[in-house]
């Protein structure tokens, strides 16, 4: 045998030994499961992706379950590598990893909906909110609600500012919570105050005949009144039934309702004349003209209040009730009196003389024409 082929069948020997001996390596390599890094990656940038959507507000429930099967997918995960290498089996990490991410995307996804749907939601709650607070500013301004409506409507616009600041800063959830408790006591306020001023209205048909009464007695005697709306805050002077001014007027702290007693701070409701004139140092606010209350009717109803114990036992009835100057304040701050600015008395005073008629109404509008013209 020759030499050459010795070597030859030396070398096929040993690759044949080496490769018998590699091949279990081989393929015991070839065995071993790869790691579902990817799959965990993917979950993970799924769930980061809904947090900064704020899924964890407004997903949350989608955003629990992604995170709920990511946490899974770990634990089983770090439970497969103590196994032995080949023995592991990540079949069931890939599928938790793979729920996580769907979970994830469609919470962020839900998020980004839900977002937008409160958003438009809270746009329309706080221009509801704001027409309801322009509905007490323009029929409540200047009406004496009770103390726990005027500290309830307080917080409320408040809460309704705070409200729209939260909003334009898309601090969404702190808005909501906001301007759902504004909208409840701003309503609130609105229901309860309407209700006080439909049972105040509920003499209207008095004023409306006192009222058209003395106007027709000023155009049958070609003569002189002076009319007061106390809803409208304003002063009227007629003459041959017919209006020649109309003036601004303030009335008593507590102007809603008739005057019952003395130091209720009510402006009285009912027809009187003018009784005296005065100016300089007759009086303490410029010029004055007083009136005779109280009139028969006012005695008579006192009494009658008296005895029903509507009012306490030994009050007064009052007196001293003026049209006077030293009003313009922009508010009702008498002791039941009416209040024209200096300028206005200039223009009334020499026009009036004792005698003329003085009907004070509480409206000369029905409560359904306020509410139509303030809904405008």
């Amino acid at each position: 045998m020759k030499p050459g082929r010795n070597v030859v069948k030396i070398i096929v020997r040993l690759i044949i030994i080496i490769s018998v001996t590699a091949l279990p390596g081989i393929i015991a390599i070839s065995l071993i499961p790869d790691p579902p890094e990817e799959e965990i990656k993917e979950a993970l940038a799924a769930i980061s992706e809904a947090a900064s959507s704020n899924a964890t507000i407004y997903s949350r429930r989608l955003y629990r379950e992604a995170e709920a099967a990511y946490d899974s997918a770990m634990t089983v995960w770090k439970r497969e590598n103590r196994r032995f290498i080949l023995f592991r089996n990540y079949s069931r990490v890939i599928s938790l990893a793979n729920t996580a991410a769907e979970k994830g995307r469609l919470a962020a996804a839900s998020s980004v909906t839900g977002s937008r749907n409160l958003s438009e939601r809270l746009k329309v709650q706080i221009k509801e909110a704001e027409k309801v607070d322009s509905r007490i500013e323009k029929l409540f301004t200047r009406y004496p609600l009770k103390e726990e409506l005027r500290k309830r409507l307080a917080k409320g616009r408040l809460l309704l500012r705070e409200a729209e600041v939260a909003y334009k800063k898309n601090q969404l959830l702190a808005a909501n919570r906001m301007i759902t408790d504004a909208e409840y006591l701003l309503t609130d306020v609105y229901k309860n105050a309407m209700e006080e001023l439909k049972s105040y209205f509920g003499a209207f048909p008095t004023w409306k005949k006192w009222a058209e009464t003395s106007v027709a007695e000023s155009a049958r005697n070609n003569s002189t009144l002076i009319l007061v709306d106390k809803f409208a805050r304003k002063c009227y002077l007629y003459h041959d039934g017919k209006i020649k001014f109309a003036f601004e007027a303030e009335l008593g702290k507590n102007w809603v309702g008739d005057k019952k007693r003395m130091g209720d701070k009510a402006t009285p409701e009912g027809k009187y004349v003018v009784t005296r004139k005065f100016q300089g140092k007759e009086t303490q606010f410029y010029k004055s003209l007083a009136i005779n209350y109280p009139n028969n009717e006012d005695i008579e109803r006192f009494k009658s209040d008296i005895s029903k114990g509507v009012i306490p036992q030994g009050s007064k009835i009052g007196s001293g009730i003026e049209i006077h100057g030293g009003g313009g304040k922009g508010a009702d701050w008498t002791d039941g009196c009416v209040a024209l600015s200096d300028k206005d008395m200039d223009i009334l005073f020499p026009l009036v003389k004792t005698g003329t008629p003085v009907t004070i109404v509480g409206s000369l509008k029905n409560i359904d024409d306020l509410i139509s013209s303030d809904n405008e």
